[in-house]
């Protein structure tokens, strides 16, 4: 099948890597233009959006910064990896805890916190990724950075003999762990704990609704569309459109990042406001 440019949103399966399923999806479109923003591990589920050929472009802008998940703590064991796929490292009974002890645990997560990422990140360490680091057997220590907490709650703690697992929902910034979250729970309860399930519910304005779920039955947000919804959109005039294709600034009061339009509705750019114009961030028409 044959799939124009533009974004594709698709519910990612339990077991693929992020990169398996953009190999699986050039397949399916039958190119090698297609990237994706926003890594899911191969355990967890859900919403992976993907950019196919021009709008593979388009994924390095995107302000995708607001994501929603759904996830099952398990508090008493810590992993290696602080999700279930890690060997198990230690073990501290944790049926004693109240639910009010662990409704408080949780609530200290909402708003701006610093945050260490896990060491089997993605995140790159003098060019080399922390995972690969960390399998390497080498020691790896990542800096805690700010990340945003937007809302988190805990649905009723199931207790399994001296483990206890937490059903939460996060909506939270881009660059959130929520790996850490359970490994930071778990450690703020005095028990340990890591991630036995993931699944994201929502990527910016993409939700499992719109989500493909047949790897091989895909199809695309135009790239017209896509740019309307992840950001502000301004309608030019068609002497302002000719400006936009030969790349030229534009006397337009922008407050931020800003996909621009030709009378048509064809999208043509991504401005940006600098020096008291709007100036192009990556145009997208000859």
């Amino acid at each position: 099948m044959a799939v124009e440019s533009g974004l594709v949103v698709v519910d990612k399966p339990a077991g693929m890597t992020s990169h398996a399923v953009v190999s699986r999806v050039r397949r399916t479109v039958g190119t090698r233009k297609v990237g994706h923003a926003g890594t899911l591990d191969p355990m967890a589920t859900g919403v992976l959006v993907l950019g196919v050929e021009r709008a593979t472009r388009l994924l390095g802008h995107l302000m995708l910064t607001e994501k929603t998940y759904a996830a099952t703590v398990r508090l008493g064991q810590t992993t290696t990896t602080d999700d279930a796929e890690g060997e198990p490292v230690a073990s501290v009974p944790a049926g004693h805890l109240t639910d009010e002890q662990i409704r408080t645990a949780l609530e200290a997560f909402q708003g701006e916190i610093e945050q260490v990422p896990s060491t089997v990140s993605a995140i790159k360490v003098d060019g080399k990724r922390a995972y690969a680091r960390a399998r390497a057997g080498e020691h790896v220590e990542l800096r805690p950075r700010s990340v945003t907490i937007h809302e988190i709650a805990g649905g009723e703690p199931r207790r399994v003999g001296d483990l206890v697992d937490l059903e939460i929902r996060v909506r939270c910034s881009s660059g959130t762990y929520i790996r850490a979250i359970a490994r930071d729970l778990g450690a703020a309860l005095g028990v340990g704990g890591h991630l036995t399930a993931l699944r994201r519910h929502s990527v910016g304005p993409f939700t499992l609704a719109e989500a493909d779920t047949d790897l091989d039955h895909l199809h695309a947000i135009p790239l017209a569309r896509a740019a309307r919804d992840c950001f502000p959109a301004v309608d030019l005039d068609a002497g302002q459109a000719q400006a936009v294709r030969y790349g030229r600034p534009l006397p337009l009061a922008l407050d931020a990042l800003t996909a621009v339009f030709a009378p048509g509705g064809e999208f043509l750019a991504l401005y940006r406001p600098e020096g008291g114009l709007a100036r192009p961030a990556a145009v997208f028409v000859g």
